[in-house]
C-alpha cells in the first residue's frame, strides 16, 4: 500500500469514536444499521473442517487448533503471531460483537476461511467488545481461527489507523499490509475476490 492511500485515511482515533461510527463506513450501511438482521451461521462441524483442513501447514494446523477462541496478551501477543505466520498469507478481520455490520459478515468468513484455510491464515481481532459478549457470540458464530481480545482497540490502530470496524486487512509473506478493506463485505463475492486478488491467487 503506497504512503499517500494511508495518509489519506490517516487521523487521531479515540476509542469511543469506534462504536459511534461502526457502520458509517461499511459498505452500503449506515449507522443506523448497527442493529441490521443477522444472517444464519455458515460454520462447519468438526468433521467438516477436518476434512477441510487436512494436509495443513504445520502452523496452520496449529492456528486451526486454537479456533474459536479469545487469546489475550495485546499488540505483543498478536504481532507474535503475525511473525509465527511469515512466510502464509494473512487476512485478518477486525471485529466486535457489538457491531451490526461486524455480525452480517461474519458468516461470509466462516465460509472463506474453511474454503481457503488449508493454505491462508485467517486471523481475528474482536476490538472494543466485552469478553462474555464475544464468547456468547462465537458459540452461535464460530469461526476456525483464534480471535485476539483489543478491549482498548490498540491492536486494530496498530493494523490500520483509520476509523471504523468492520476492517479486513490483507498481509502477504513478508509481513507486510498489501491491501485493507473498509466496512462489512455485501457478498461472499465480494470477500472471495479480495482473497483471490490479495491473499492467494488460484482458481479455487
Amino acid at each position: 500500500m503506497s504512503s499517500a492511500a494511508v495518509s489519506h485515511i490517516r487521523r487521531s482515533v479515540e476509542a469511543p469514536h469506534w462504536r459511534a461510527i461502526c457502520a458509517t463506513l461499511a459498505a452500503g450501511v449506515s449507522v443506523g444499521a448497527c442493529g441490521v438482521t443477522q444472517p444464519p451461521s455458515r460454520g462447519l462441524g468438526p468433521a467438516a473442517l477436518r476434512a477441510a483442513f487436512a494436509g495443513s501447514p504445520p502452523v496452520l494446523a496449529q492456528l486451526h487448533e486454537r479456533g474459536n477462541q479469545l487469546p489475550g496478551g495485546g499488540i505483543s501477543a498478536f504481532q507474535r503471531q503475525l511473525r509465527a505466520l511469515r512466510g502464509l498469507p494473512v487476512v485478518v478481520n477486525v471485529w466486535a460483537s457489538w457491531c451490526g455490520p461486524c455480525r452480517a459478515e461474519f458468516p461470509l468468513f466462516q465460509s472463506a476461511s474453511a474454503r481457503f484455510g488449508r493454505r491462508i491464515a485467517f486471523v481475528g481481532v474482536d476490538t472494543l467488545d466485552g469478553t462474555g459478549e464475544a464468547r456468547s457470540f462465537l458459540s452461535r458464530f464460530p469461526v476456525p481461527y483464534p480471535s485476539y481480545q483489543d478491549p482498548s482497540g490498540d491492536v486494530a490502530r496498530s493494523l490500520v489507523p483509520t476509523q471504523g470496524v468492520p476492517i479486513t486487512v490483507y498481509i502477504d509473506r513478508a509481513g507486510h499490509t498489501a491491501y485493507f478493506h473498509q466496512g462489512a463485505y455485501p457478498s461472499e463475492r465480494a470477500l472471495t475476490g479480495d482473497i483471490r486478488r490479495y491473499a492467494a491467487p488460484s482458481r479455487n
